[in-house]
């Protein structure tokens, strides 16, 4: 997926999430982006000098943050308007992903490295919208059939 102009959307909850995705600045670092991550002293400081939208937590399993999460969700991409939706997870990916597919953008999932063996609850829930999906072993392109293994981001 080649989007060499085009704006991005980055998002992810705090901890190793966001840490694997920080990790892949090389391929996001030029290019124009927002992120969506939680208001946490890890994703603030890390993210310092980026555009920032705050999402609601806990997400795991929390419905009233997913419905707060869905409505950012669809206002933040009506206004952003990105072409590509990248993401490592977790929940919050959920809503930006079938929000960004309504309003015909692309979604990309990263499979976090710690999965070896069976997807996480946020890839099993995104796969039917993703457009791609990329893994960091290559044994779970079993799990995730036309998957693309792309190694890890360590």
């Amino acid at each position: 997926m080649e989007y060499p102009e085009a704006k991005i959307c980055l998002v992810c909850s705090n901890g190793g999430h966001l840490a694997q995705l920080h990790r892949l600045k090389p391929w996001w670092g030029g290019r124009q982006r927002f992120w969506v991550t939680f208001d946490k002293p890890d994703a603030n400081s890390l993210l310092k000098g980026e555009r920032i939208y705050h999402c609601f937590y806990p997400t795991n399993r929390n419905i009233p943050n997913l419905l707060r999460n869905t409505w950012l969700a669809w206002k933040v991409l009506r206004r952003e308007r990105p072409a590509l939706i990248v993401s490592t997870g977790a929940a919050v990916a959920v809503p930006f992903f079938y929000v960004g597919k309504l309003l015909g953008m692309r979604t990309a999932f990263i499979e976090i490295f710690d999965r070896v063996d069976k997807p996480t609850l946020t890839g099993r829930l995104v796969r039917p919208v993703a457009d791609r999906i990329f893994v960091q072993w290559p044994e779970m392109t079993a799990v995730y059939p036309g998957s693309i293994y792309a190694g890890s981001v360590f």
